[in-house]
């Protein structure tokens, strides 16, 4: 087997350490639980295990990473070239959220809701100006057709619409200005009950915040 390097530590915190690896097949990214505190350990293998079956849910659907393996304590998934959304913002880019919208509705339709997508860390811009999606810890997996997955659907929607909101807002339609102003009872109830515990578990016990995913602030 090809001997496998570390090449630059990309993420690190309480649910595990993010970088970028090589072997003799090429460039790869693992998540590694191994430094992760023994009282953490049992969530943290949790939220990574979520991500590898998310991951072999849309095997196959361009702009989304490869699971290349997961053992229980690493999970490699395969590496796509590009930055961030708030480190390379496509501002007045209609192309790019188009093709965004297209990628929201294939991964739906393979019967996967992100659930993280407010992130702009979890949208890249790829290197020839594309969108990708990555960080499918929190994604849900069930029926297209069900109830529940669409309203989840619907939520990621909302999320890259505020995205184009924010980067490309004369673009916007009538009908997507419509889609924003309707809140759904997940997202009240998120903001009732689960984001104040979220803010405290991150900023009180673990010392970390992510500033929504949208990158470091002045």
């Amino acid at each position: 087997m090809s001997d496998v390097i570390e090449v630059t530590a990309l993420k690190a915190d309480s649910f595990g350490r993010i970088a970028l690896m090589r072997d003799g097949r090429g460039l790869f990214v693992r998540r590694d639980l191994g430094h992760v505190p023994w009282w953490l350990r049992l969530p943290a293998w949790w939220l990574a295990r979520r991500e590898a079956r998310a991951l072999e849910r849309i095997d196959g659907l361009e702009a989304t990473p490869r699971l290349l393996g997961w053992d229980g304590r690493k999970l490699d998934r395969s590496y796509m070239e590009g930055a961030a959304m708030y480190q390379r913002p496509p501002r007045g880019d209609l192309a790019y959220f188009r093709r965004a919208r297209r990628l929201l509705q294939r991964l739906h339709r393979r019967g996967l809701a992100h659930n993280d997508l407010a992130k702009e860390a979890n949208w890249l811009v790829l290197a020839d100006g594309a969108p990708a999606i990555i960080d499918f810890q929190l994604a849900v997996r069930g029926d297209p057709r069900s109830r529940w997955m669409r309203l989840l659907a619907r939520e990621d929607l909302r999320h890259l619409l505020k995205h184009k909101r924010t980067y490309c807002p004369q673009h916007l339609t009538p009908v997507e200005r419509r889609v924003l102003k309707r809140h759904s009872w997940v997202r009240e109830l998120w903001f009732v009950t689960g984001k104040p515990v979220y803010r405290f578990v991150t900023r009180r016990i673990l010392h970390w915040e992510d500033n929504e995913g949208q990158g470091p602030k002045p």
